[in-house]
């Protein structure tokens, strides 16, 4: 059996959309399943704390040097592979663009995933943060994945109920899925499709379009999301920062009397989930900067690194907010990001 083509001391600023430039003691690009299984059979290697990384978007580096072992996701290929009365099921590998699957998704004549257009990252992290926009997340379209089990040196094939989905939440930001690498993603896509325009600026984009189409709805959140927010390739950044905070409908009921036009949207258990940036730009961090690190001047939610700025730089700006937030409104606001 070959060994493993560990490299070292690898620079990561290329593997993350902050620009981070820090470098990794040691990285192994995944190519192939067996791979993870032969990691997982040698003793010395399996001891190693792993961070499984895939295209980076979310993610923060805060030290220069990362004293992991990174497995970087890069198994590709993309197919439909069954369907059922109602959808029919594609798969995509972990290492698959996520907007490059759900543009081929559509150039199959296949609606459901278009209103996640233009997310950064990879497939494989989408069940993960169970990534969401516009009103559709993973979870709505997801049917089964599989992943590699460092914990038995084995694959397994998950659904919805076992990832534990929940709003940027899924089983393998938590303990119990610490042990787990995901290989591959089956989304279920329906037969009868239907426009999800629930978003009131995405309904506008698409104004005078009686009866939009799967392709129409993707081109409408891609026009919107650019003007949104910034590319990664031009300004660093992980997107949306935070979460948007949940409170109780008593907390909502205090804050309104201060803030009549706070932004919130009753959920079904009765607690009301609050815009994150909303928050930050009442607390006047919108454009702002602190060192090289800046909040973008379009969208408070989005930290970006406005040239040469340090995962400690991102990391202090990322507090100073939260305190601001924190003071002002009894919220604490939670970063979406991995951090290590």
């Amino acid at each position: 059996m070959l060994a493993l083509p560990i490299a070292h001391d690898i620079a990561l600023q290329q593997f993350n959309t902050f620009g981070i430039p820090a470098r990794a003691r040691r990285y192994l690009r995944v190519e192939d399943p067996a791979q993870l299984a032969q990691l997982a059979a040698d003793p010395a290697l399996a001891a190693l704390p792993r961070l499984v990384l895939g295209g980076g978007s979310n993610l923060l580096i805060t030290h220069d040097e990362v004293d992991l072992l990174v497995l970087h996701m890069a198994l590709a290929g993309k197919e439909i592979v069954g369907e059922t009365p109602d959808a029919i099921l594609v798969r995509a590998q972990a290492g698959e663009n996520w907007h490059g699957f759900v543009q081929w998704t559509l150039e199959q004549g296949l609606g459901g995933l278009e209103n996640l257009s233009l997310i950064p990252g990879t497939v494989g992290a989408s069940p993960i943060q169970n990534i969401g926009a516009y009103g559709a997340e993973t979870k709505d379209l997801f049917h089964s994945l599989t992943a590699f089990d460092f914990a038995g040196g084995t694959t397994r094939t998950m659904d919805a109920a076992a990832c534990r989905f929940a709003y940027r939440d899924s089983i393998f930001k938590h303990e119990e899925g610490r042990q787990l690498a995901v290989l591959d993603v089956t989304f279920a896509l329906p037969r009868a499709w239907a426009p999800n325009l629930r978003y009131a600026e995405l309904a506008r984009e698409l104004e005078g379009i009686a009866e939009p189409t799967p392709r129409q709805v993707a081109d409408a959140v891609i026009a919107v999301r650019r003007r949104k927010l910034p590319d990664p390739a031009e300004i660093g950044n992980a997107g949306s920062f935070f979460k948007n905070p949940v409170v109780s409908s008593e907390h909502c009921a205090q804050l309104l009397q201060s803030w009549p036009n706070l932004v919130h949207h009753l959920q079904p258990d009765g607690s009301e989930k609050l815009a994150a940036g909303w928050l930050i730009d009442q607390c006047g961090w919108k454009g702002k900067a602190l060192g090289r690190a800046g909040v973008y001047p379009k969208q408070a939610l989005v930290l970006v690194n406005n040239g040469g700025a340090s995962g400690a730089e991102v990391l202090a700006l990322a507090r100073a907010i939260q305190a601001d937030v924190q003071a002002r409104f009894g919220v604490l606001l939670e970063p979406e990001p991995v951090m290590v």
